[in-house]
């Protein structure tokens, strides 16, 4: 080789540097030291996870990384921080942990790897700021470090903020309030910790970053994804932090606190068995999500609740195959109540006309009224002064005490939930919505009385609820037909026996509840209605 087409250094050097710019996993491989407990000081090698979530830090200006611990994660942020100061100009990172020693942590690992690096990348000027809070390189890039305050980052034009730990951090909202406007002007974020229950801002962070309500990507790290772990490793765990601990430090599970209706380990069940994203998301916002498409062989249920119109809940249905007991679709959005009626009788007449069951209390009469009008022919209506006698059911129903949609009433109220937790605790109900999965997670008990978590909603849990209680009582007592209507339930007619117009269809109540007499002899069973 002439010496002409010899690269000379300056070459080399270019190219290796170009190379860096652009990719960081090649930098942190190639050049980038870490300082390892038990190793020493040793080059950066990077497991596949490692670098499959650098990539997304890079492609995503917003991550909350939802992890098991010693994972090396805070060190690979640290890595990702010096490729941006190295390479851009003026970056001002801030690390905000729940103590100062903790923020430093990042700063001392910026600062090992910044001065283990070949002087060609390092440049020959010091640093402008070199100290225990604080690496300022001459091209004004930075990272400092701060304990977690409420005026945190207020004040500063911060290019990527570092919430390190999140989920332990006290006041975290103010301080992410106050942070937020600085990053308004294409700065990004990385919020990353192990969990600590739910109901905190790292939690609902996580929640909308799965289902999409936000900026964030989320990015979930349990144990398994360490190359050098296998199951004995986690088993070892369980025995050193017990079961419910190991849950929450190695398999990045957010544990729910005691007060919480549904266990956790039945959510568990549903969200590795039975949670999947919708076949499709449909509508303005992707706010009906389809998991089934319309069997026309099949009969459906519609049960859902309408917000309180003061902006700070949502109007819910869910679609559910009543024989199957299973979740088909489901629907939530903020709405008007008469967009939200003709919603309702467009998925109903989609889903063999459904029996639409929705709360009459409040904001409800106006859809109600919304469907009456439109003459759909499959409404609920609860007979008035609930009794779940099916012989004072059914003698409602002859003498016209009924009134359209689900009545909320005393009676039934204290039922709904407990009703619900039966079905989930027997795992009779098959549902697939993530949305439902999370508001289950943080619903609770608060003085006696079902509700979701502060700063949270249970709007499903209450659409999915009612359809449970309305399967598990008034449908089996109902005739289920064609139509299950005001007029033809008006249409069942007392005789010697108690019941039954022989020319009618009707129950035969007093030899066998769940028996529907067809005439001609014949009996269709509906014991399939009480499982």
């Amino acid at each position: 080789m002439s010496e002409s087409s010899t690269p000379n250094l300056k070459e080399i050097i270019k190219q290796e540097y170009l190379r860096c710019a652009t990719d960081p996993v090649y930098f942190m491989r190639k050049y980038c030291m870490i300082q390892h407990p038990m190793r020493g000081r040793i080059p950066f090698h990077l497991y596949p996870f490692q670098e499959k979530v650098l990539n997304l830090f890079k492609k995503h200006n917003y991550a909350t990384v939802l992890k098991s611990r010693q994972l090396g994660i805070s060190t690979l942020v640290a890595g990702f921080s010096l490729w941006l100061m190295v390479f851009s100009q003026d970056k001002n990172i801030l690390c905000i942990a729940t103590k100062q020693d903790t923020a430093k942590n990042m700063v001392t690992k910026v600062k090992f790897m910044f001065e283990n690096l070949p002087s060609w990348l390092k440049g020959s000027k010091k640093p402008l700021e070199d100290n225990k809070l604080n690496l300022k390189l001459p091209n004004g890039s930075q990272i400092k470090a701060v304990s977690a305050a409420s005026d945190a980052g207020r004040s500063e034009a911060v290019s990527l903020l570092i919430i390190d730990e999140a989920a332990f951090i006290e006041d975290i909202e103010s301080i992410w309030t106050a942070a937020q406007q600085t990053l308004s002007t294409g700065g990004g974020c990385i919020s990353l910790s192990t969990p600590n229950g739910v109901g905190n801002w790292f939690h609902n962070t996580w929640v909308k970053a799965e289902l999409g309500e936000n900026s964030f990507v989320p990015i979930r790290l349990p144990w398994s994804v360490h190359p050098e772990r296998n199951q004995e490793w986690r088993d070892k765990q369980d025995q050193d932090l017990g079961p419910r601990m190991a849950a929450q430090e190695c398999d990045a599970e957010f544990l729910t606190s005691g007060n919480t209706i549904i266990e956790p380990d039945i959510l568990n069940f549903y969200e590795k068995t039975w949670v999947i994203e919708p076949i499709e998301k449909r509508g303005i916002g992707g706010n009906f999500w389809i998991w089934q498409y319309p069997n026309y062989s099949r009969s459906y249920l519609i049960s859902g609740d309408v917000a309180r119109g003061d902006g700070s809940d949502y109007s819910t249905f869910h679609v559910i195959d009543i024989e199957a007991c299973e979740q088909v679709a489901e629907f939530k959005a903020q709405i008007g109540t008469r967009e939200f009626g003709h919603t309702l009788i467009s998925a109903g007449m989609e889903y063999n006309k459904a029996l639409i069951a929705v709360e009459n209390a409040s904001m409800g009469w106006d859809v109600i009224q919304t469907v009456l009008e439109s003459g759909y022919p499959n409404l609920y209506y609860s007979p008035r002064g609930f009794d779940d006698s099916i012989s004072t059911y059914i003698h409602k129903l002859e003498t016209d005490q009924m009134v359209p949609g689900f009545t909320n009433s005393l009676k039934t109220r204290p039922l709904l939930i407990p009703k619900l937790e039966s079905y989930l605790r027997d795992k009779v109900l098959l549902f697939k919505s993530k949305r439902l999965l999370e508001e289950l997670r943080t619903l609770v008990w608060d003085n006696g009385k079902a509700k979701a978590a502060q700063g949270y909603n249970d709007d499903l849990v209450l659409g999915i609820a009612i359809g449970m209680y309305i399967r598990d009582t008034a449908i089996k007592y109902q005739q289920y037909g064609n139509e299950l209507t005001r007029a033809t339930l008006g249409g069942i007619m007392k005789n010697t026996s108690g019941f039954a117009n022989p020319n009618q269809q009707s129950f035969n109540v007093y030899n066998n509840p769940y028996q529907m007499d067809l005439g001609n002899g014949q009996v269709e069973d509906l014991t399939w209605l009480t499982k």
